[in-house]
């Protein structure tokens, strides 16, 4: 039996010459919130913390306000916070996610006749 696997196009917010948003980025916005740390975050996503704190800086930088504020770690242990602001980022970018494959799912559903079908094999 052949299995073609589906998945949703994903959408990458590209304003000016360096700011950009995607899916990962939000998946890690979110798992912060969820998460309470970098460390915690980074686990969640199975992505390295170095990984996951360049990332946090990356986005720090791209938005007028910080998105992620974190409190250093030691005796008491750190955390990080994700901010209004990021919380208001999530949602409108799931929004703009959302109606942006709305809007474009017909031409979506056939383009995908074009690509390559890839099968499971049986072992």
């Amino acid at each position: 039996m052949t299995k073609v696997k589906t998945q949703k196009p994903r959408i990458r917010v590209l304003l000016g010459d360096a700011a950009s948003l995607g899916p990962g980025k939000i998946e890690l916005i979110d798992a912060i919130e969820k998460a309470g740390s970098i460390s915690g975050a980074a686990k969640m996503m199975n992505m390295s913390y170095r990984r996951a704190w360049n990332l946090v800086d990356s986005i720090n930088h791209d938005f007028t306000e910080e998105i992620i504020i974190t409190s250093a770690g030691g005796k008491g242990g750190g955390g990080a916070i994700v901010t209004e602001l990021g919380l208001e980022i999530i949602q409108r970018y799931r929004q703009l996610e959302l109606k942006a494959l709305n809007s474009v799912h017909e031409e979506l559903e056939q383009f995908g006749q074009y690509l390559a079908q890839k099968t499971s094999q049986p072992n």
